[in-house]
């Protein structure tokens, strides 16, 4: 499970696999995410076609842990930066972007090159 995240980018090498472990609190607490989604997105930057998304996965709900399991096929676009977010949406329908955290910038989703194919 290759890739790394940084503030503002995700990168992961044409192909591979990659889980983004996600784990929320509030006020010191966990928050329970039963009832809740997360997604993300991927597009292109220059004109905002999907390339993938991707729903979270259980991993401990009642406790905010949730993965994004990237598959090979998510990965196997062309090499580039792409724009990403990932959101949560709240059982009473609140939407949050929690990733990039910085509200003035937008997530780039970078494919690197591969050799073995």
């Amino acid at each position: 499970m290759t890739g790394r995240l940084s503030q503002s980018v995700i990168e992961v090498r044409q192909g591979d696999s990659f889980t983004i472990s996600i784990y929320l609190r509030k006020d010191n607490k966990d928050v329970d995410l039963r009832g809740w989604t997360c997604e993300m997105q991927v597009r292109d930057k220059d004109n905002g076609n999907l390339k993938f998304s991707v729903y979270g996965d259980p991993v401990d709900i009642a406790n905010g842990k949730i993965a994004l399991n990237i598959t090979p096929s998510m990965t196997s676009i062309p090499v580039g930066d792409y724009a990403c977010d990932i959101q949560v949406v709240s059982r009473t329908g609140e939407v949050n972007t929690i990733y990039p955290s910085d509200i003035h910038k937008v997530g780039t989703f970078r494919i690197t090159s591969q050799i073995t194919r």
